[in-house]
């Protein structure tokens, strides 16, 4: 294919995923050329990629075609879900994510890529920093000494070090960013892999369009999270990727809420009461909080969309998607409660 001289040939691993998804527009209103690569394809959109591989990145063989002909990458494919899968699948997490990563990253210095962005993730830090509800944010160093909760975790914390020995050894310029709770529409909302936000509009959407004002909440709901929009997450790995920063970077909103108060910000946005029904249930870290510091030193930017406007953004597409469904006459997959990872 014939590109414009200046025109960046990227690849996006986990395109068919939420955030890949949604990355892959984003690079491409930017001006990029972009493949996206998984297992999949989107489930609720199609694809704005210039080309789009359905390749399984756990195969060597894949990963390297997944790489080939690219001057970056961004590394977003994983095996995961929300803290009721993580929490129960560990073996399968560690195994397959193990795989696409270190597979991932080899042939991306195989194939001579210039530039390579992991997205980690808020689980790699220690769970003896995280017992307290009014939890202390936490800061990129506190990841050590480690003792993340989960596999998951682990696996996220590995594959940092690698990223910065690949750097170091063979010159390949990797980027590392720390998600915390990214969430926006166009994402899992139901099924059991689905993240805390997207559980709570469902819960409250078919509470609102059944007229049964109930919704189940694991544990008692004080636990707390800061949670990001998805727009914002986008932009932070933009600039990240730009960057000449290479040691791990928190990406997350640094507003503390409750799960408890998470129901009260989606029944707001719905416009209905609810009934909050406590129920034994994976509840993961008792507190959880992004130390924004050193994001607005690297990047002199931090997220700027309000934790409502998105919440609303988010409800509004998965309250469709319930009716849909409903209208349908179809069962829902899952009404399982609400757990946070």
């Amino acid at each position: 294919m014939s590109l414009p001289s200046n025109k960046k040939r990227v690849a996006v691993t986990g395109a068919g995923g939420f955030i890949g998804h949604h990355l892959v527009s984003f690079l491409k209103a930017q001006g990029y050329w972009v493949r996206g690569i998984d297992i999949k394809h989107p489930e609720f959109s199609s694809t704005d990629a210039d080309e789009f591989l359905v390749l399984d990145l756990r195969r060597w063989e894949s990963c390297l075609e997944a790489t080939r002909n690219v001057e970056e990458v961004y590394a977003l494919a994983a095996d995961m879900g929300g803290m009721g899968f993580i929490s129960s699948h560990h073996a399968e997490i560690l195994h397959n994510n193990l795989l696409i990563s270190t597979h991932t990253l080899d042939a991306a210095r195989q194939n001579g890529v210039q530039r390579y962005l992991y997205t980690s993730s808020a689980c790699v830090y220690p769970e003896y920093r995280q017992t307290s509800t009014n939890v202390v944010a936490l800061k990129e160093e506190d990841a050590y000494p480690a003792e993340p909760q989960d596999a998951y975790g682990w696996e996220k914390l590995i594959t940092e070090r690698l990223c910065t020995h690949y750097r170091a050894e063979y010159g390949i310029e990797t980027r590392i960013v720390r998600f915390h709770n990214i969430f926006g529409p166009h994402g899992t909302w139901d099924g059991g892999r689905e993240k805390a936000p997207a559980a709570m509009c469902r819960k409250v959407a078919f509470a609102k369009l059944t007229g049964n004002p109930e919704i189940e909440i694991w544990g008692d709901g004080e636990q707390t999270r800061s949670f990001c929009y998805i727009d914002d997450c986008l932009e932070g790995i933009h600039r990240l990727m730009r960057s000449d920063y290479s040691q791990p970077l928190n990406l997350g909103q640094d507003r503390l809420i409750s799960i408890n108060q998470l129901a009260d910000l989606v029944s707001d946005a719905a416009g209905v009461s609810v009934q909050r029904r406590h129920v034994p249930g994976p509840e993961g870290v008792r507190g959880r909080n992004s130390d924004n510091t050193r994001l607005r030193a690297v990047l002199g930017w931090e997220p700027q969309i309000s934790l409502e406007d998105g919440i609303r953004k988010t409800y509004d597409w998965i309250e469709a998607q319930v009716r849909e469904q409903l209208d349908s006459a179809e069962p829902l997959r899952s009404r399982s409660a609400v757990g946070v990872a």
